[in-house]
């Protein structure tokens, strides 16, 4: 069994719970486990908001005022990946592409979300486009599936 699908959404609040739903909408009518769907759309939901709040330039033109959603469900794994127009993760020395992710303080309102994410997947890339700017976040999480999956990979 294998799933595929793109979105192309506005840098936009609302285009969150919009990737969202329809992340645990597809997880649900192949019989993906609960908890496993619920992990992987609360990192979905971290990466697009991370996309919404520093993903775009307005001077790069109207491209950076939207952000990409890929998901794939690929036999036992799930890939999702959240690419940018925005001006990317800044980029460290000693031949780093970026920084390490710092987890923030328990009461701080903002920059958890990579943290977040590291957590509920299982392995995460976290980088830049090449050549032409913008933040990518990819992150794969191995599917357990319901006992009554329709679409469970054998």
């Amino acid at each position: 069994m294998s799933i595929w699908w793109s979105l192309h959404l506005r840098r936009e609040a609302a285009s969150v719970p919009l990737a969202r739903r329809l992340l645990i909408g597809t997880m649900e009518t192949a019989g993906v486990d609960p908890d496993i769907s619920y992990d992987l759309s609360v990192a979905l939901s971290e990466a697009c908001a991370n996309a919404v709040e520093h993903g775009g330039d307005t001077g790069r033109g109207p491209g950076s005022e939207a952000y990409r959603v890929t998901a794939y469900l690929d036999g036992e794994k799930c890939r999702i990946e959240v690419a940018d127009a925005g001006p990317g993760f800044p980029t460290a020395s000693a031949g780093r592409s970026r920084p390490p992710i710092r987890p923030a303080h328990s009461d701080a309102e903002n920059g958890r979300g990579l943290c977040l994410i590291e957590e509920l997947a299982d392995h995460v890339h976290i980088g830049n486009k090449p050549g032409r700017g913008g933040a990518v976040v990819s992150f794969d999480k191995v599917l357990k599936w319901r006992s009554d999956a329709p679409l469970m990979a054998v």
